[in-house]
C-alpha cells in the first residue's frame, strides 16, 4: 500500500468533509450514474447507510478520497461486492484512486466478499478503465448506450470484474 495514505471507516460525522467530493463527481455527469441534483441527503443514504462500509483515505490530514463496498446482489449472488470510488479535485493524480482501489481489494475478503464487479465504468472515461485493468479487473461485457453522459450523450459502459 502506498505509504502517505490512512485508510479507515468513514463515519457519520465524515460527511460533511465528502459530500463536496461526491456532489463534484454527480454533479459533473460524466463517470456516476447519480444524477446532478443529487441531495446531500440522497448521497448520505447512499455512500453512508446503505453500503457495508465505507471506508475513507486521509492525506495530509484530510479525506483525499474514498470507497464504498457492498453486495452486488441479494441472497446467492451477494458473495460478490459493488464498489464505487470517489477522489477529492485537490489529491487527483496523487495515486489515491490506485490506493482505493488495491485497499478495497485486501478489504473486501473481510466482510465476506469473493470478488469485485463495477456494473457501470462509463467507457469513455479512460482512466478509470485503464486503473481498474491495472489492478487485475477484465471487462466482461459491453452494455451500449448506458449512461447518458452529461457531453457526449448517450456512451458505452462497461461491466469489470476481479476475483479478490
Amino acid at each position: 500500500m502506498t505509504a502517505p495514505f490512512t485508510f479507515r471507516r468513514a463515519v457519520p460525522a465524515d460527511f460533511d468533509e465528502l459530500w463536496p467530493i461526491l456532489h463534484e463527481v454527480f454533479e459533473s455527469g460524466e463517470s456516476y450514474p447519480h444524477a446532478p441534483g443529487t441531495t446531500k441527503e440522497e448521497g448520505y443514504r447512499y455512500w453512508i447507510e446503505t453500503p457495508t462500509v465505507a471506508i475513507v483515505a486521509i492525506l495530509d490530514g484530510r479525506i483525499a478520497g474514498t470507497y464504498y463496498l457492498r453486495p452486488n446482489q441479494v441472497g446467492l449472488g451477494s458473495h460478490v461486492a459493488n464498489a464505487g470510488y470517489m477522489v477529492a479535485s485537490w489529491a487527483r493524480g496523487k495515486g489515491v484512486g490506485r490506493a482505493l482501489c488495491l485497499h478495497s481489494i485486501e478489504e473486501a475478503p473481510r466482510h465476506g466478499f469473493k470478488a469485485l464487479q463495477f456494473n457501470l465504468v462509463v467507457a469513455s472515461n479512460a482512466p478509470a478503465v485503464h486503473l481498474w485493468t491495472s489492478c487485475g479487473f477484465t471487462i466482461i461485457g459491453t452494455i451500449p448506450k448506458a449512461f447518458d453522459h452529461k457531453r457526449l450523450g448517450l456512451t458505452d459502459a462497461y461491466i469489470m470484474h476481479r476475483f479478490v
